[in-house]
């Protein structure tokens, strides 16, 4: 590393030596592209040092450029003006390109039904409009933005924790606690840089989970009312698994049970499909400040699952549609 970066953050120091946006570098650093001296180094906060070698994997230029429009993707519009779109996104949808995954994205869709969109890349060619994102196999809500204003304003106030953002997610096993919070740091895997894990020295990530019902039969699972106070990636799903129950059908953080009671109920979940379906979503409008509520009902396949497991119970220990016990 030359004089001129002696002590600059590591995230900075490869912007300015790969020659790439800082949200770029960030995410380099992020998925585990980046070693210091020979090791991967995944925290953009690391201080690099004079002598030091940084080396950088750059990933291949995606092809064509910034995304095309593409009028055969699903695009479930909740609400829309000329400031934003509520979308509705289905499972299996991605919602940006990515390596591997040039085609069908959510906001190809978007593109072809807003034009206006295609101009708010910015530094992100390929994320149009996307202040915030959804796993590929998860469903519900999400905002983006139709103008350079309102992508900045939502972007703030994501930043400062102000959009309230819920799920709904059956994991495995019974969770004794009525209500609860999981902070743990997360990190990317030096092994697999597309897994995530809980790590010393990560970013923080806390999740607060709320039980709403609980089931005995074929095997127990508990179906919780889910809270981001962070956004991290995988974030759900990592942290239910790091304390043991993982989501339903969640194939890579031990969620798709190879054999037990509860197979056949996973089996109703398609391949990278877990049960976590983003059921609200809560921001102050860009433009006017004025607070809007969304809500999103469970879709068929999560609602299947439900009514193949047995009866549930309340958080209060009565059983649904019946006297307490």
């Amino acid at each position: 590393m030359p004089r001129a970066l002696d002590g600059e953050r590591l995230d900075r120091a490869v912007a300015l030596a790969a020659g790439v946006s800082r949200r770029q570098a960030t995410d380099l650093v992020a998925s585990g592209r980046v070693t210091v001296a020979g090791e991967v180094v995944t925290s953009g906060a690391r201080r690099v040092r004079l002598g030091q070698t940084v080396a950088v994997d750059l990933p291949p230029p995606a092809p064509g450029g910034p995304p095309r429009a593409d009028p055969d993707v699903e695009v479930p519009v909740v609400y829309v003006d000329e400031h934003l779109v509520v979308v509705d996104k289905p499972a299996g949808v991605a919602v940006h390109p990515g390596a591997g995954r040039a085609s069908g994205t959510l906001v190809q869709g978007l593109l072809a039904r807003f034009s206006d969109l295609g101009g708010l890349g910015g530094e992100d060619p390929e994320r149009p409009g996307i202040v915030h994102r959804l796993d590929m196999g998860t469903s519900g809500l999400l905002v983006v933005a139709r103008t350079a204003t309102a992508r900045d304003r939502l972007a703030a106030q994501l930043s400062a924790r102000a959009v309230r953002r819920e799920y709904l997610g059956l994991a495995i096993g019974s969770i004794g606690s009525r209500s609860g919070m999981i902070d743990a740091p997360l990190g990317r895997s030096p092994a697999d840089p597309t897994r995530v894990r809980v790590q010393a020295g990560g970013r923080e990530a806390r999740t607060r989970y709320e039980v709403v019902a609980r089931h005995d039969l074929p095997a127990p699972t508990t179906l919780l009312r889910l809270r981001l106070e962070t956004g991290r990636t995988h974030q759900i799903r990592v942290h239910l698994s790091s304390i043991g129950h993982p989501l339903l059908g969640d194939d890579r953080y031990g969620g798709r049970p190879a054999r037990g009671p509860l197979v056949p109920a996973a089996a109703l979940l398609g391949p990278g499909r877990p049960f976590l379906h983003a059921v609200a979503l809560a921001f102050e409008h860009p433009a006017s400040g004025k607070r809007m509520l969304f809500t999103s009902p469970l879709p068929p396949d999560l609602a299947a699952v439900l009514e193949a497991l047995g009866p549930s119970t309340r958080r209060d220990g009565r059983r649904r549609g019946g006297p307490a016990r």
